[in-house]
């Protein structure tokens, strides 16, 4: 099942050659195509890796999880040629495709670590807003204070509840795992744009409740771009109490600490993103400028540079 970037790209390369005509025959409407095509080359992904899993007894742990790396990331490369052909791009949705695609890359070495880590479910929030209910009924039962009081109080306390109930919370992050006892809840941001309010306050919300569940849990937000310390969103959360923080390369540092793997080093070794890309894609990125954007979904071209300049 081993084989180089190249035969990977080649592969997914004439799968959608097979499938394109079929799928753009089948459906007129060209977003309806490319998201046919992006399931078809989804499957065939999900596929090899089943087959690259059920013939991994030779591999270890590390060459197993370098082996799905380059089958997604040729998978991504051929994606975003193949989306392109029936559907050009233009900057806003190159750039949402962009942080739409890193967020699952990066959660790889986690689904496939080389240090013992554990994927966990997000806790239920109805039964954590339970247990923090009936913590504070005790405890308010436990005071000193005559029964009219004990019931006044509770009262108040049960007025914010019911503004929560209506909003109806999820708890659920990117990323749960459990590592040495303690549950990390992580969140993924390709970058913070100046419409974030709603979101940074939703994630100190989230935030806030994980860490009144005790010491066990902690919160982790990992950002694609380099620390802006002009943005007030991000800088809001870094200041919290609740998160922390990591942004670009230190970010994949920090993926390295808990899964073993070195993901700057393999993006590195890896990624040619601009000579990996078809010449009609790499053409029509040029043509509207949007090679600043980049594909730093996996090479991080913008970060790398910051990092140069320190």
């Amino acid at each position: 099942m081993k084989q180089d970037k190249s035969k990977w790209i080649a592969f997914f390369t004439q799968q959608v050659a097979t499938e394109k005509e079929k799928i753009c025959s089948r459906y007129k409407n060209y977003k309806d195509q490319a998201s046919a095509i992006n399931q078809f080359i989804n499957d065939i992904r999900d596929n090899s890796i089943r087959s690259l899993k059920a013939h991994s007894n030779e591999l270890t742990q590390s060459e197993l999880l370098d082996e799905i790396l380059i089958i997604t990331y040729a998978s991504y490369i051929v994606m975003l040629d193949a989306r392109n052909s029936v559907w050009p791009y233009e900057y806003m949705a190159f750039a949402r495709r962009i942080g739409e695609l890193w967020e699952p890359f990066c959660k790889l070495p986690f689904e496939y670590p080389i240090k013992k880590l554990t994927i966990i479910a997000p806790p239920d929030f109805n039964e954590v807003q339970d247990t923090i209910k009936k913590d504070a009924t005790n405890y308010i039962d436990s005071l000193k204070l005559d029964q009219e009081t004990k019931d006044e109080l509770k009262r108040h306390y049960a007025i914010p509840w019911t503004m929560v109930d209506s909003g109806g919370i999820k708890l659920g992050l990117d990323l749960h795992f459990e590592q040495d006892g303690i549950h990390y809840n992580c969140d993924f941001k390709s970058g913070f744009s100046s419409n974030e309010k709603g979101n940074t306050n939703r994630l100190l919300l989230v935030a806030s409740i994980y860490n009144s569940l005790g010491e066990i849990e902690k919160t982790i937000l990992f950002v694609r771009q380099p620390e802006d310390d002009n943005n007030h969103y991000l800088q809001t959360l870094k200041n919290s109490p609740y998160w922390d923080v990591y942004c670009a390369n230190d970010g994949y540092a920090a993926m390295k600490r808990f899964t073993g793997f070195d993901m700057r080093e393999w993006l590195d070794n890896n990624v040619d993103w601009k000579n990996d890309i078809s010449s009609e894609l790499r053409e029509h990125l040029e043509k509207n400028d949007l090679l600043r954007v980049g594909l730093s979904i996996i090479l991080d071209t913008i970060i790398k540079k910051f990092d140069r300049r320190k």
